[in-house]
């Protein structure tokens, strides 16, 4: 039985790619950090420009780990327009209202609930209480806990944490 050049080319040529495609791993897609994810999510709009805004992008993509209690757009409507204004022209406030949402490790839900207080990246401690399945960090309620990143983990929050 002769095979025909045609035929063992292209069977050559198959065999070649599929040894290629077990030989050569496939690149994964890099896990996004704390920044990339919240850009993403689509949420939070506000918090992305204010860590712009205030300068901390690059801290918020460095290697880590953090956690970060990350307001939506939603909790952020809650702080009057002018008072919000205000505040994200006034650097140095803004960076310590985003420091006071930040946390040093990777600190997920089921340990904050085992916490009464935590301290923040602005050094003030936040007050952490859980009922009924429910976590609070002060004022705010965790809405989606341990959402990964490359650099750490981001609990959802409902209102945005203002420090002392």
């Amino acid at each position: 039985m002769r095979h025909s050049p045609r035929l063992t080319i292209r069977a050559l040529r198959a065999a070649a790619l599929a040894v290629l495609l077990l030989v050569v791993p496939v690149q994964a897609q890099a896990p996004k950090d704390i920044v990339d994810v919240a850009v993403g999510a689509g949420s939070f709009k506000t918090l992305v420009a204010a860590v712009q805004a205030a300068g901390l992008v690059e801290v918020l993509k460095r290697p880590g780990p953090l956690t970060v209690l990350a307001p939506t757009d939603d909790a952020f409507a809650k702080i009057p327009k002018a008072d919000l204004d205000a505040l994200m022209k006034d650097k140095a406030k803004l960076s310590a209202v985003l420091q006071y949402h930040v946390l040093t490790g990777n600190v997920a839900a089921a340990d904050l609930k085992m916490m009464k207080d935590f301290g923040t990246a602005q050094g003030q401690r936040i007050q952490i209480s859980s009922a009924g399945g429910s976590l609070k960090i002060n004022n705010a309620t965790v809405v989606k806990p341990d959402v990964p990143a490359s650099n750490g983990v981001i609990h959802v929050i409902d209102t945005v944490l203002l420090p002392k």
